[in-house]
């Protein structure tokens, strides 16, 4: 990543054998991780070729790994003054500053490093200071677009998938604050703040901010369908008072916009609980009108047509299921029972042998972080009875 200072040091007429052992142990201990012997090798080269750049430019990267930024720092900027150009050592200084908090020295070197650089690691390692930076400034939109980037650039990076939520999330909160402060009585505040509510289970608010926002404007679409999924929620222990309000909600949603799949789907999956598996079905199909390939609407309904004994029509739904969501075990549960009713034992077992595999791998692995940061957008298709 850096030019080493072997050239430098060969070039230089006192440099002799002690230099070129030390510069040898130097980067051995550096390639080895052990800094301290490195420091030590390159803070000897210094005294014995002050002049050379590359030793100032090695000693401030050694600095650096060791998170010595202020020592870095004086270091980068003689090697830089000895020598302009040489390689990195500008982006090197930038990241140093960065990590000290000085986030408008670094941002030249920052912006250049990450723009230009055609070296993966050190390119990345400068947008995740860039990133810092632009944050440190309050310079949010800024922060974003490079959060984007090195999103697209690292899309399974762990270190980089983090701080892009870490930011996303500040981003939101800080919009969202601004939101309140400049329009405190818009509908656009009640229903950014009812999301914000339902997200954290505050149910009660979240239901007060949706009715204020329908006071405010009484044909928003998808309000009423918010409203009755945290009705839904609200009731967990006393399903049927929360299907028969949350039932009206998502009629009147579908009043407003019959092309609303989930309010569809949501009424489906309500009638087919209570066994009016006609109306059900009606709902489901009208949810996979305008939502065709919606995996969730499509198990609902081979499950009504499995009730209404129409094997036959559900076996077309749950396999199509199953492609879409080929990690969900439930298609797969009820793809056994359809075989099962159509005679064909062999495709029921291949279907049980694929709901076991997943159902055990689902077991093995912890669910609650996806639930967590990802609330259900709809009422999940789960199996009722116990599996076999």
């Amino acid at each position: 990543m850096f030019v080493t200072a072997a050239c430098a040091l060969s070039q230089t007429p006192s440099a002799g054998l002690q230099q070129q052992q030390t510069f040898e142990r130097g980067e051995r201990a550096l390639a080895e991780g052990r800094y301290a012997e490195a420091e030590a090798a390159y803070e000897q080269l210094r005294q014995l070729s002050p002049g050379v750049a590359e030793v100032h430019g090695r000693l401030g990267l050694v600095l650096f790994q060791q998170k010595k930024f202020e020592q870095a720092v004086p270091e980068l900027r003689q090697a830089l003054k000895l020598k302009p150009g040489l390689p990195n050592t500008d982006v090197l200084l930038a990241m140093s500053l960065s990590e000290l908090g000085r986030y408008n020295d670094a941002l030249p070197g920052l912006e250049k490093g990450f723009r230009r650089s055609t070296d993966p690691a050190l390119k990345r390692m400068a947008g995740l200071q860039l990133e810092r930076a632009y944050t440190g400034l309050r310079r949010d939109i800024k922060a974003v677009e490079v959060a984007l980037e090195l999103n697209r650039l690292y899309p399974e990076d762990p270190e980089v998938l983090y701080h892009t939520g870490q930011l996303f999330g500040n981003f939101a909160y800080l919009t969202m604050r601004k939101l309140s402060q400049v329009s405190p009585s818009s509908v656009w505040r009640h229903q950014g703040a009812g999301e914000a509510y339902e997200s954290q289970g505050l149910d009660e608010m979240a239901i007060a901010e949706y009715r204020k926002v329908l006071e405010l404007d009484p044909g928003r679409a998808g309000i009423h369908f918010r409203l009755g999924r945290t009705l839904m929620a609200r009731f967990r222990q006393s399903q049927d008072e929360a299907s028969a309000d949350a039932l009206k909600e998502f009629e009147l949603e579908l009043q407003l916009d019959a092309t609303n799949a989930n309010a569809a789907y949501e009424i489906a999956e309500i009638h087919r609980k209570s066994g009016e598996f006609g109306k059900a079905q009606q709902f489901f199909e009208m949810a996979l009108k305008y939502y065709p390939d919606f995996a969730e609407a499509l198990v609902g309904l081979g499950r009504t047509l499995i009730a209404l004994e129409k094997p036959d029509l559900a076996l077309p739904q749950l396999q199509k299921a199953t492609l879409l969501s080929p990690e969900d075990d439930v298609p797969y549960y009820h793809l056994a029972q359809v075989y099962k009713a159509l005679g064909n034992a062999v495709e029921q077992q291949k279907a049980l042998a694929e709901f076991r595999r997943i159902r055990s791998q689902k077991a093995s692995r912890q669910e609650s972080l996806k639930e967590t940061f990802s609330p259900r957008e709809v009422t999940k298709q789960e199996i009722d009875t116990v599996a076999p």
